[in-house]
């Protein structure tokens, strides 16, 4: 299992269209993802465990994966972030 603390930079947040571009990307990966806020933890590949958290920008989140490929996910998903995503 590994971490990765991440900040979310779009202006928006984690909502709506972001969040459908982060889980879409999420469930592209075979571990299993979480996304963990104020000791709160959601399965990154659902919509609305992601919305429920009510992420905006500013905010640091921890990225979690667990499998075969929590490496390349956690990267991946650190870098779609990271890069602002489209409002």
């Amino acid at each position: 299992m590994l971490t990765k603390d991440v900040t979310v930079t779009n202006s928006v947040g984690l909502h709506a269209r972001p969040a459908t571009l982060f889980i879409q990307k999420a469930n592209n990966y075979k571990s299993s993802i979480w996304v963990e806020m104020d000791e709160r933890r959601v399965n990154a590949k659902s919509l609305l465990g992601v919305l429920s958290m009510g992420i905006v920008c500013g905010t640091t989140i921890t990225l979690i994966a667990d499998g075969p490929d929590e490496e390349e996910a956690l990267e991946g998903l650190a870098e779609l972030i990271e890069s602002g995503m489209p409002a």
